[in-house]
């Protein structure tokens, strides 16, 4: 029997960033051209290359979570649990009064708990190297799907649960997996999103290994500075973000505020490196024009791209080239920023706290900008909404996240109408 594709809507968000810890205040960062970066202040990092990082500031973790449950969370989890609070708060879904067989939570973290695995150790072999010192809770403290698990138990959703894992294309996958079982009819409401938790000395240290980070410490506000000739890599980042997603029917019969739709994916994998992008972004442009199509439109409706933008060389070039190979003209009407400018980079979490400053973008009708925009880079020349935010109406966007591993995803927003 033929069944009807379901719309899906955006009802909830919540965050916490290194420029805000609420959905609120992570506009009001991004509207102020705010940086996250700042020295490292959770580690030694004095004999680092890199000595910063966008660290999230000022976050309670009991606000929403009991002191029991803190110490059983790595702190990844703990972004994770403290976004979907703010997420749930913010739909003002009542869960009981719907059939909670039929919620579910896909979420996922690029690399897990690796606070907890660089604690364990030092319990191993600083005390004698016995085995007895690992903690009965390292492994469900380490695995990244336990996020989506105490997402899940808090709120006895019982619906699709599992995590995802694909680099800095993690949670963009996530929101695409979720769009992607309510479409297929098995859910009717998805929480779905990101978290990373790695400004440690193992995920430092191992990223100034590949040469990946910016080593600008002296001016860490700076560092971050995607598509502009000076740019010398990305900035560490860490947070969480979710979503409430729900299929157009259930939202508009509880009465729901509707912030935007989701209206289309495209997933795909160059097959080319394991870090490094495709020659001219030949997988973004296969991704983007995937979720363009999916989303039953045309280049020309598409007003603004949250791109990956990490201030990498490579990134950058090759996304700005995949952008104007999909627009063509159109391109010069369209506006493109990197809100990595001011967040960093989340790894595993960028792509649902971009999905976040899209979503707001159309809602608020106001781009968000590319800030540490300073010196033109001739290979990178769209529209990057240098430095301030820039007011138009965005009545479609998509959000760009690529991952190593040759993972690409975009994800394609529009402003609701009935």
């Amino acid at each position: 029997m033929s069944r009807s594709i379901p719309r899906v809507v955006i009802t909830g968000v919540g965050a916490v960033t290194p420029i805000g810890n609420t959905a609120a205040e992570f506009w009001a960062g991004m509207m102020e051209g705010r940086s996250g970066a700042a020295p490292i202040t959770r580690f030694d990092a004095s004999e680092f290359d890199t000595r910063f990082a966008a660290e999230v500031k000022n976050y309670d973790p009991l606000l929403v979570i009991s002191r029991k449950e803190v110490q059983r969370m790595d702190l990844f989890a703990q972004f994770a649990m403290s976004a979907a609070v703010m997420a749930v708060e913010n739909s003002g879904i009542d869960f009981e009064k719907t059939d909670r067989n039929r919620i579910g939570v896909v979420f996922g973290s690029g690399i897990g708990g690796m606070w907890t695995y660089h604690h364990q150790q030092q319990n191993l072999y600083e005390r004698g190297g016995k085995p007895d010192r690992i903690s009965p809770f390292f492994v469900p403290m380490l695995i990244s799907d336990i996020a989506a698990g105490h997402i899940a138990i808090r709120y006895g959703l019982k619906g699709p649960n599992y995590g995802t894992v694909s680099a800095c294309a993690t949670s963009s996958h996530s929101i695409g997996d979720a769009l992607m079982l309510m479409q297929r009819g098995m859910a009717d409401v998805m929480l779905a999103g990101g978290s990373e938790a790695v400004i440690c000395p193992m995920g430092i240290g191992g990223f100034n290994a590949m040469k990946a980070l910016s080593t600008r410490n002296d001016d860490p506000s700076t560092a971050s500075r995607p598509f502009d000739k000076d740019r010398d890599g990305f900035v560490m980042g860490e947070g969480g973000a979710i979503l409430v997603l729900e299929t157009l029917e259930h939202a508009m019969n509880r009465g729901a505020t509707i912030l935007a739709e989701l209206s289309g994916i495209g997933f795909t994998d160059d097959a080319y490196h394991i870090t490094q992008p495709a020659a001219g972004g030949e997988g973004a442009v296969r991704s983007m024009k995937l979720a363009i199509e999916d989303a039953g439109l045309v280049p020309e409706d598409i007003d603004y791209i949250n791109a990956h933008g990490t201030s990498t060389p490579f990134n950058d070039k090759s996304e700005s080239a995949a952008i104007a190979t999909v627009f063509g003209d159109h391109v010069k009407t369209m506006s493109v920023s990197s809100t990595k400018s001011m967040t960093g980079h989340l790894l595993g979490a960028a792509g649902a706290v971009e999905a976040i400053a899209t979503t707001l973008a159309i809602v608020n009708g106001i781009a968000p900008p590319t800030i540490n925009q300073i010196t033109p880079d001739p290979d990178c020349t769209l529209d990057y909404v240098a430095n301030a935010p820039k007011k138009r109406e965005i009545r479609a966007a998509l959000s760009n996240t690529f991952g190593f591993g040759g993972h690409n995803a975009t994800l394609c927003f529009k402003a609701f109408s009935e």
